[in-house]
C-alpha cells in the first residue's frame, strides 16, 4: 500500500440546498476507501466567477484529507461523487449541485490533459484560498513556493489596489492571445482596474467567450473574438473591427505568441517552428502595433505593450534559445523604434518575462524546475499575474513618462 499523502479538496455548490450538498459530499468522501477526512473549513458564501449571468451565490469549503490513493484515483473518486450527486457539466463555470477539485496533493506537480495539480487557478481565487488558510495556512504551493496565507495576502493586496484605484476606468483595451496564460491574466488585470476589454483567441470562440465572461464579472464591458493572427488579412480585419467596436482605442497589448514548446508543435523541425514564431510573435505584432498605433496617433493618445523575453539579448543554449532569442529580440528592437515614431502621443513599451509558469513551465522536467529556482533570486517561478501587473502599470497614468523601454519581469535574474 502506498504511503499516505496529505491532499486538499475544494468543494462548492450554488444549486438547491447548498449546505446539504456540501454536507453530503463530505460524508461520501469520508465513506470512500483510502480517504480519511482530517479537517474541514467553515462554509464561505461567495459570488460566482465567470460563467452565465444571474447565477446564485456559492457556498465553498476546503477539506484536508489523508489518502493512500494515487492522484488519478483520487480524481476518479471525486468525479464519481459528483456524478452520484447529480452534477451536470452543461457549460463552463456554470451552476452546479456540487463541484470537487484537487487543489494540492502533497508536493506533487502534475500536468496532464485532465489532471492539473496544483490547481492552476487556485492562487487567483480567494474563495479557495480563504477556506484553505483556515485549516492549513502554511500549506505550500509547490510551484509558486508560497504558503497559502502568503498567496491570500498577495491576492487581497492586488484586489484592494484595483478596487481603490480603478485607474483605467472607462478606457478601452485589446489583448491578443488572451484566452490563456499571460494574455488571460493581462485581460483580467485590465478589467479589474476598470478597462473595457476585447479578448482574442485563435483556436476557440468558446475560450474567448469564457475569458470575456470573467472580465464582465469584474464590472466592465468585454467581448471575445476568434481571429487567426497568422493570416495578415485576418489581422487587418481584427484591427478594423476593434476600432469600430470602441469609440476610442486606448490600450493595445500584443500577447499572442506561438507555442512551439508543448504538444505536437514541440516535435516540429526547427524551420517550421521558426516560421510559426515569425508569423505570430513578430509579423503579427508588427502589423497590429503599426495599425493600432496609427489609429491612436490620429486620436492623440494611447499605449501599446509588446511581449519580449529576458534572455533575448544575452542568449540561451539550444534550439529554443536560438528561436526565441531571434523572434523576441526582433520584437524588443521594433518596440523601441515604434516608440520613437509614435511619440509624444502614443507610448510603446515591452515587458520581457523571465521564467513564468505558463503551459511549458507546468510540464517542465524536475531538472528545469531546479534550474528556474537556482537562476531566480526571488526563489520561485513567476506567474502570469506578475507579468499582468507590470503591463497594467505601463499603460496606466503612473507610467506616463515611460516609453521605448524593455521592462524585465524575471524575479531579479541578472544575465550578462
Amino acid at each position: 500500500m502506498a504511503d499516505p499523502v496529505i491532499a486538499y479538496i475544494a468543494l462548492g455548490s450554488n444549486l438547491g440546498d447548498r449546505r446539504k450538498y456540501l454536507d453530503a459530499a463530505i460524508e461520501r468522501l469520508r465513506a470512500r476507501s483510502g480517504v480519511a477526512v482530517t479537517k474541514i473549513s467553515n462554509y464561505h458564501e461567495t459570488d460566482p466567477v465567470g460563467g452565465p449571468a444571474g447565477q446564485s451565490k456559492y457556498l465553498n469549503a476546503v477539506a484536508q484529507v489523508r489518502t493512500t490513493l494515487e492522484p488519478r484515483a483520487l480524481l476518479r473518486t471525486l468525479l464519481a461523487i459528483e456524478a452520484d450527486m447529480g452534477r451536470v457539466r452543461a457549460e463552463r463555470f456554470g451552476p452546479r449541485t456540487i463541484d470537487l477539485d484537487v487543489l494540492l496533493y502533497g508536493v506533487a506537480i502534475i500536468n496532464e490533459d485532465d489532471l492539473n495539480v496544483p490547481h492552476p487557478r487556485m492562487h487567483e481565487r480567494s474563495f479557495v484560498l480563504a477556506p484553505l488558510v483556515e485549516i492549513a495556512p502554511l500549506a505550500v504551493h509547490p510551484v509558486l513556493q508560497s504558503t497559502a496565507v502568503d498567496l491570500l495576502k498577495r491576492l487581497h493586496s492586488s484586489a484592494d489596489a484595483g478596487t481603490s484605484l480603478r485607474e483605467l476606468e472607462g478606457q478601452n483595451a485589446v489583448v491578443t492571445g488572451s484566452t490563456s496564460g499571460i494574455g488571460r491574466a493581462v485581460a483580467l488585470e485590465l478589467a479589474r482596474t476598470g478597462a473595457n476589454v476585447i479578448v482574442q483567441g485563435r483556436r476557440s470562440q468558446q475560450a474567448a467567450d469564457d475569458v470575456a465572461g470573467e472580465c464582465r464579472g469584474l464590472g466592465v464591458q468585454a467581448i471575445g473574438w476568434q481571429f487567426d493572427l497568422r493570416d495578415e488579412a485576418q489581422g487587418a480585419s481584427f484591427v478594423e473591427r476593434a476600432a469600430n467596436h470602441f469609440a476610442a482605442l486606448d490600450i493595445w497589448i500584443n500577447c499572442a505568441g506561438a507555442d512551439t514548446l508543448t504538444g505536437e508543435a514541440a516535435r516540429w523541425p526547427f524551420e517550421r517552428k521558426l516560421q510559426e514564431l515569425w508569423a505570430v510573435d513578430v509579423r503579427a505584432t508588427i502589423q497590429l502595433s503599426r495599425a493600432a498605433g496609427g489609429i491612436m496617433k490620429r486620436q492623440g493618445r494611447g499605449a501599446i505593450v509588446n511581449i519580449g523575453w529576458d534572455q533575448a539579448d544575452t542568449g540561451m543554449e539550444g534550439d529554443s534559445g536560438q528561436l526565441f532569442g531571434a523572434v523576441k529580440g526582433a520584437v524588443m528592437a521594433f518596440t523601441k523604434s515604434l516608440a520613437v515614431d509614435l511619440a509624444p502621443d502614443v507610448r510603446v513599451n515591452c515587458v520581457a518575462p523571465g521564467w513564468i509558469r505558463t503551459a511549458w513551465g507546468q510540464s517542465a522536467s524536475e531538472a528545469w524546475q531546479r534550474r528556474v529556482l537556482d537562476e531566480t533570486p526571488l526563489g520561485r517561478w513567476g506567474t502570469p499575474e506578475d507579468v499582468a501587473n507590470a503591463v497594467r502599470w505601463l499603460v496606466s497614468p503612473a507610467a506616463q513618462f515611460v516609453t521605448g523601454q524593455i521592462v524585465r519581469v524575471n524575479g531579479g535574474a541578472v544575465r550578462t
